[in-house]
């Protein structure tokens, strides 16, 4: 990879993983104010319409009557699935055990990554996004809880493997569907699909419009859900998925910095650990593993000779 695109790579997953940790205290600030189900297809639809209007220069690459089935499919994965399971799955665990079982997505990931993507995959990496999700249990480690449901758990779970399923089978696709249309159609019918599941199941007049609302849906609607999409979906098509995934370990870190930031929360010694074992984990899953130049000078020596 050469020095520019790696500097644009890496300065990429920063800002998304900057955007991803701000918005979780930023939504959890806002939540009580709006219906899950409203919330959540607010900002995917919303965020989608938008897309869709800087995109309609490339409405010849649409071709929706020959591709509603993959929009639709990653749509049921990436936003409906997803957001939907997580909203129902929140009403059966607390918080902060939901979203260690959510982030066990990069480890899955991985191992779709390699079994489906064909990509590379060593014990180092795989024990690397271990890690990096035992590091995730010590930043969350405070709102676990001994009273669990099965049925959340299950939950939780479920919302990791689709999300990871959703991943893997857009870039499966990329050289079939233009990955621009991809990401807006599924935004676009995910949030609709779930902007209609709420307005069956919830009440609009529960809607609170305030100052802190608005601003909550102005974010989600740019920067929290298409932004950050285009960017996550851009990574991953360009590079190794089990390694881009690896990164979104520190989504929780950021979030639980942010939080004690400007929400107050208390910043503890498992936080420290666990931003250790992510750090460790992100770097067993990127690292090169180098043979000793000796045995490569021999290796190709002995090339040179047979030929």
């Amino acid at each position: 990879m050469a020095k520019n695109q790696k500097f644009v790579t890496y300065s990429l997953l920063t800002f998304l993983i900057l955007v991803w940790g701000v918005s979780w205290p930023i939504y959890k600030n806002a939540v009580p104010y709006m219906p899950p189900f409203l919330f959540a297809g607010f900002r995917a639809f919303v965020g989608g319409i938008i897309l869709f209007l800087f995109i309609l220069n490339r409405w010849h690459l649409l071709k929706f009557k020959e591709n509603w089935k993959f929009y639709l499919l990653s749509a049921t994965l990436n936003i409906t699935c997803y957001l939907g399971i997580q909203t129902v799955g929140l009403n059966y665990l607390p918080g902060g055990l939901f979203s260690v079982l959510v982030y066990f997505q990069p480890v899955l990931l991985g191992l779709l990554s390699w079994w489906f993507l064909k990509e590379n995959m060593t014990i180092l990496k795989i024990f690397g996004l271990i890690i990096g999700f035992i590091g995730i249990v010590f930043v969350s480690v405070d709102g676990l809880t001994l009273h669990l449901s099965v049925f959340g758990v299950v939950l939780a779970l479920a919302t990791a493997l689709g999300w990871a399923i959703g991943v893997v089978y857009v870039k499966k696709n990329k050289n079939r569907i233009d990955a621009y249309w991809m990401i807006v159609m599924q935004l676009i019918i995910g949030g609709a699909t779930l902007l209609i599941a709420g307005g069956i199941t919830e009440n609009y007049q529960e809607i609170v419009w305030n100052t802190d609302l608005i601003l909550t849906l102005v974010w989600g609607s740019t920067l929290g859900m298409p932004i950050a999409q285009f960017i996550y979906y851009k990574l991953m098509n360009e590079g190794e998925a089990s390694k881009v995934g690896a990164f979104t370990f520190l989504v929780p870190i950021i979030s639980v910095l942010v939080s004690a930031l400007f929400l107050g929360e208390a910043i503890t010694m498992k936080l420290f650990i666990g931003m250790i074992l992510v750090g460790l984990s992100i770097y067993l899953v990127n690292v090169n593993i180098r043979r000793p130049l000796k045995l490569k000078l021999r290796n190709e020596k002995k090339c040179q000779e047979q030929t």
